[in-house]
């Protein structure tokens, strides 16, 4: 958990690149990102020295040549402001976005790090602000891989505007909630086909190494969570950057995150990849069609990207595989075709698990849109018989713009508890927070999955004085209004 020491120090640093003129969030999260990038590098650097000292050999793959060894953080750090100023610009900047070229340890190298370094713009104002912000970061420690993770998502925290295309931070006891849920492991395979800033791939991680200490002894498990486990898609080159700066600063050596429109048409498909699925994918409205993936056409014909996500996670799963995603309530009682389509394919063909229903408010400050939780297991073969809904009505934060917390308000340890222990939910009213419907029901609602439709409000009888007793009782409060004006009269006359 990050500090109070902590926020006040990256507080900091972030009015200080604020100052000097970089106003836009995302440019200060990129801007740190590629410092951080870099201090990393000189870490791993110290390390393989260490290493070869151990052994008495040397560097057999130096991420610092010799003749490069002033590229280094700890050599810049301590020059003047524009000497250092110079460096960073003319050398270490062309440095880093050659680096997957040149090789590397920890597959720092040639890794989804150093690909989406290629296109970094140094953007420092000035020497003196460049000056000021590396000595502030020289002075955060960050030996612990949980500090770095903590730190930068306080930084992305700090993103305080919903993206061009729709895409907005899911808050992190949200994302907690849905791994949770879907109970990863060490073999799954997962992706977030509209990956961010990564926070579903970084929870999942964290959910991993807590539950499965073995995967820092096991060298297969080790190798499986480093290289093969986490996959990330997105189109906005930003977003990679930090994303996947977000993963590193979180211990994961080197995962699957890349360029890639989930949507578009693609020269070879992904099909049933993946064992785990983990998304809240943007719903910025509508599509070209043209452009668009004809596999997910034919599954559903429309141009929302909603119900187009949605079939490309039934596509990306393997048979078995299961999903939490996010998606805006439309979904869950649209009357187009392609709506009715959809929700019937995922009562039918596959297993719907569950369907968590959240306040309007959850999105807050970035969106007031009504969204809600599907849950979803891959079976191409039915296997829905009721489906487990839940009304969540707050979520440990004020519903306002301001999303003050409020721990003793949080309905999502109930949900954790109840999601685990289905079974013996069956009796549950329909005026309870959860429930399960018949899968019978759903369909003669015309698969209809909004909890409204089958929710039922007790109304508390209220009994009213009959109006004749209320209107004697108006005429005695008149009687003594009018003694009391009288009374004030005469005191007064």
């Amino acid at each position: 958990m990050i500090t109070g020491e902590l926020k006040s120090k990256v507080d900091r640093i972030w009015d200080t690149m604020w100052s000097g003129g970089i106003s836009n969030p995302l440019s200060v999260i990129e801007q740190l990102t590629y410092l951080l990038f870099i201090k990393r590098l000189d870490e791993l650097h110290t390390l393989q020295e260490r290493k070869a000292a151990r052994l008495g050999q040397p560097i057999a793959d130096p991420i610092f040549s010799p003749d490069l060894d002033h590229l280094r953080w700890s050599r810049f750090k301590e020059t003047a402001p524009e000497q250092m100023f110079t460096i960073v610009r003319d050398e270490v900047f062309p440095f880093i976005k050659s680096l997957g070229r040149n090789g590397g340890d920890e597959a720092e190298g040639d890794s989804t790090y150093s690909h989406h370094m290629k296109d970094a713009l140094f953007m420092m104002p000035t020497p003196r602000v460049l000056a000021n912000v590396v000595d502030q970061l020289d002075g955060i420690e960050m030996s612990q891989s949980d500090t770095k993770g903590d730190l930068y998502e306080y930084m992305l925290g700090k993103i305080a505007s919903a993206g061009q295309n729709g895409q907005f931070r899911t808050p992190r006891h949200i994302i907690r909630l849905m791994v949770d849920m879907t109970v990863p492991t060490p073999k799954d395979v997962m992706c977030d086909p509209a990956s961010g800033t990564c926070g579903f791939p970084v929870a999942v991680a964290e959910y991993i190494r807590k539950h499965y200490p073995e995967v820092y002894s096991d060298p297969q498990l080790s190798e499986h969570f480093n290289h093969g486990l986490f996959h990330g898609f997105d189109f906005d080159s930003t977003m990679l950057r930090i994303g996947s700066m977000n993963m590193l600063l979180h211990g994961i050596q080197n995962p699957d995150i890349r360029y890639k429109d989930s949507l578009a048409q693609a020269d070879e498909l992904e099909e049933e990849m993946y064992s785990l699925i983990l998304a809240n994918p943007p719903f910025a409205g509508s599509l070209d069609y043209e452009s668009t993936a004809k596999d997910l056409l034919q599954i559903v014909k429309t141009k929302k990207t909603e119900l187009l996500f949605l079939a490309l996670f039934l596509r990306l799963l393997q048979t078995g595989g299961r999903a939490a995603v996010i998606v805006p309530d439309g979904v869950l009682f649209g009357s187009s075709k392609a709506h009715k389509a959809l929700r019937k394919i995922l009562v039918e063909d596959q297993k719907l698990d569950g369907i968590i229903s959240m306040p309007s408010g959850v999105f807050k400050p970035y969106a007031g849109v009504s969204t809600a939780i599907l849950l979803f297991t891959k079976t191409n073969s039915g296997g829905t018989d009721q489906v487990w809904f839940y009304d969540m009505q707050a979520d440990g934060f004020s519903l306002d713009d301001k999303r003050t917390p409020q721990p003793d308000k949080s309905d999502l340890p109930d949900i954790l508890a109840r999601w685990k222990n289905r079974e013996t939910e069956t009796e549950r009213k329909r005026t309870d927070k959860s429930f399960f419907v018949p899968k019978a029901e759903i369909v003669a609602n015309n698969y209809d999955l909004s909890i409204n439709r089958y929710k039922e409000v007790e109304y508390e009888a209220v009994e009213h004085e009959p109006p004749k007793v209320i209107l004697e009782r108006l005429a005695r409060l008149e009687d003594e209004i009018a003694e009391g004006r009288l009374e004030l009269e005469g005191m007064l006359g």
